[in-house]
């Protein structure tokens, strides 16, 4: 499994399709999953959709496996080392690599507010710096790739090479 982890605005589910593209043009089996799409639910009484999202994952991942699936890509911020490991447990991968995806706080900023216009940008544009403090403290990553002023492909391709799914 390689994770691509980073604050809101690094590029996790852009460059999340772009390596799966890389992937799919060399003939490589994989599935990609942004994580946070399947804990998309409004669940009033519950505090939190992260329950449900790890099931989900466990589900698609089962499914996946069943088609002779190996290589998982998953795009989503990891804060803490006990997330990493609930996320290894769902997935039963026995290699996990992890990337995490940088650029400048003010750059991030800029893809939050323009890609989020609703009622919630404020609150997520400052989320970014808040959530980049917290990944530099955690360091869960074996290894970073700078997504600023490079072509998306050239941070996918850069990303699978440190993964060694590719080679150069």
């Amino acid at each position: 499994m390689l994770i691509i982890t980073g604050t809101m605005g690094a590029g996790k589910t852009t460059v999340l399709g772009e390596a799966s593209d890389i992937l799919a043009s060399r003939h490589i089996a994989h599935a990609a999953i942004d994580l946070d799409t399947l804990g998309l639910a409004h669940l009033p009484s519950a505090p939190s959709n992260d329950g449900v999202m790890y099931r989900n994952l466990q589900s698609v991942c089962d499914n996946y496996a069943s088609l002779g699936v190996r290589r998982l890509l998953l795009a989503r911020a990891i804060e803490d080392r006990a997330e990493l490991e609930l996320c290894r447990g769902m997935v039963s991968a026995t290699n996990t690599v992890v990337c995490r995806l940088t650029a400048s706080i003010e750059a991030m900023q800029r893809r939050v507010q323009a890609r989020e216009s609703g009622v919630s940008q404020r609150i997520y544009v400052d989320r970014v710096a808040k959530l980049n403090v917290i990944l530099d403290r955690t360091r869960l990553e074996d290894f970073t790739v700078t997504n600023e002023n490079r072509s998306l492909t050239e941070v996918a391709h850069e990303m699978l090479v440190k993964a060694g799914w590719i080679s150069n």
